[in-house]
């Protein structure tokens, strides 16, 4: 006799990759990378989401999609991770995470996570989430792409006359070239300086604003070399660095979709 569990799931996993295909070409939406260490959780989740559009790849636990994001097989626009795992979990896995990805990152769990996981994290569901939830958290923390020149809510993403001498001095590949290492850089160091917040080691938070200042400034990033300029001068305000945290997070993510706006590959 074939145990119950077992056919639960390899029913889930049957159905989850019929439906795969049948949603595939919906390339607006962005791939998901759901953790989750438990099995039905996992598969019913994936199977919810992909009925709803999303390509969907799980993973058991922080190791196992540290492993698939270094394989580079996909790209995830979206990382799901439950808030409690066993071995890697939390606030570290979150950090690991963004050290090789530029997803969004949401927090998922039955109960509210502890504070330094919601800070490090993009947003948080409360399971059992529904496809309106997710698609609700996606609009709030993910705007729509904005320009070169300005974005409604944080002013302008790239100084426009810093963008339009770059176009002259070089071909628009070359510029495209610089906003992306911009971006992978100051994704990097977002990883720096959630660690260094949550020590709250102040000369690691003053250097690396001070960098994000000095690099970004120089690429006309002006939302985020603002930022950068608050945590090298205001670092003796601990209580201000988890709010400048969340905005240099989002300035990120601005500029990213600058990059995709103004220089579609």
């Amino acid at each position: 006799m074939v145990p119950r569990e077992f056919s639960a799931h390899c029913g889930l996993l049957q159905w989850h990759t019929i439906f795969m295909f049948d949603f595939a070409a919906q390339r607006d939406l962005p791939t998901v990378l759901l953790i989750d260490d438990d099995l039905v959780s996992r598969e019913v989740m994936a199977t919810v989401l992909t009925l709803d559009g999303f390509t969907v790849h799980t993973a058991v636990d922080g190791p196992a999609a540290l492993d698939l994001l270094a394989a580079a097989s996909f790209v995830p626009g979206v990382i799901l991770m439950d808030a409690q795992m066993p071995g890697m979990s939390g606030a570290h896995l979150i950090q690991q995470l963004r050290s090789c990805s530029q997803a969004s990152l949401y927090v998922i769990s039955a109960s509210e996570p502890p504070s330094e996981v919601m800070d490090a994290a993009d947003g948080f569901l409360l399971k059992p989430f529904n496809p309106d939830s997710f698609r609700s958290l996606l609009q709030k923390h993910e705007p729509q792409a904005p320009s070169a020149v300005e974005d409604s809510s944080a002013g302008p993403v790239v100084d426009p006359e810093t963008l339009a001498q770059l176009r002259e001095m070089m071909p628009e590949a070359a510029v495209r070239q610089i906003y992306a290492a911009v971006v992978a850089d100051l994704f990097k160091r977002l990883s720096a300086l959630e660690l260094a917040v949550a020590k709250e080691d102040q000369a690691e938070i003053r250097r690396i604003g001070h960098s994000i200042k000095g690099g970004c400034g120089m690429a006309g990033a002006i939302e985020a070399a603002k930022i950068g300029a608050a945590l090298e001068a205001g670092v003796d305000q601990l209580d201000n660095n988890s709010t400048h945290l969340i905005e240099l997070r989002a300035a990120a993510r601005h500029l990213r979709s600058m990059l995709k706006t103004e220089f579609p590959e």
